[in-house]
Formats: C-alpha cells, structure tokens, sequence
C-alpha cells in the first residue's frame, strides 16, 4: 500500500511576526512536558512546587487523568506574555508547544486546517519555506517530550515530583 505524503511535503511557507496572537485573548492550553518545567524553573529561579503553584493548572481529561497546562490570565493572554515587553517574559525558555506553532498535528493535519490557522496568524504563508524535515521534527518533539500528567483518581503523583 502506498501512503500518501501530507500536503506539506514539499514544505510551508511560516515566519513568526512576533504579533502575539497565538498568545494572547483566546482561552486555550499550553501543556508542559517536563523539559518545560525544567527551563521554566531555572528561568524563574524557582522550584517544581512553587512553579506549579504560581504558573500551572491541571487541566482534567477524559481517561481520568489530569495535565500540567501554564495558566491564563483573566484577558485570556498568557500568564507570561508581558505588556512591558510586548511579548513572552520567558521567550527563551518557553515551552515546546509555543516554540513549535504552528507546526502543531491540529493544524498541520489538512491543508484545510492550515488556512484556517492562517486568518489567525500574520506568519503563516509568507517568509521562508520550513523544509518537510523540519515540519515532522516539530511534530516528533511532542512524542519525545510528553505531557506532564497525573492520575486524578489515585493522585498518585505527590506534590513536587514528575
């Protein structure tokens, strides 16, 4: 059986614009895996406890278990996107989902899917081509650095440990 290649085979036109509408007024989740937490932390000098506590909410899903998302504000922006700044207060050490837009399975699944997207982001059809190769490494980041997750049920993770 032949399988057929994505649309995106021959690659897709993406330069950030830095507007920050992928960051900002739409509710929405930013799952961590534990590299993120990792670089957050050292970002903010602060431990897994106190990050989680300040930063994150445990967002349930439908197997009963629950993951690790950054927290909105009350406007919707992220916790960390700044109006001093005009942007993300921890730009290098975001997380894999931010670094990854829009290279994201949701998106990247149909070229349908990928128009859409782009009424959304000024960056999406113009700059340079992203090459195929470096479409499928952003969708394999996910696979390597999974979500941050913990049984609700049991609780079994104890507070400060993932």
């Amino acid at each position: 059986m032949v399988q057929k290649r994505p649309f995106y085979a021959q690659g897709l036109r993406f330069s950030c614009t830095r507007c920050s509408a992928c960051c900002r007024h739409e509710s929405g989740f930013v799952f961590l895996s534990r590299k993120d937490v990792s670089a957050l932390t050292a970002a903010l000098s602060v431990d897994f406890a106190s990050f989680v506590a300040g930063f994150c909410r445990w967002v349930p899903s439908e197997n009963g278990s629950a993951r690790l998302s950054l927290k909105e504000k009350a406007n919707y922006d992220c916790i960390f996107w700044s109006a001093e700044t005009e942007g993300c207060s921890v730009y290098e050490a975001r997380p894999i989902q931010c670094r990854a837009f829009p290279f994201w399975p949701s998106i990247v699944s149909s070229e349908k899917n990928w128009k859409s997207a782009a009424q959304e982001c000024p960056g999406i059809d113009r700059g340079d081509i992203v090459p195929f190769g470096s479409i499928e490494k952003w969708l394999a980041l996910r696979q390597n650095e999974p979500i941050i997750s913990m049984n609700v049920k049991e609780n079994v993770k104890k507070e400060g440990e993932f």
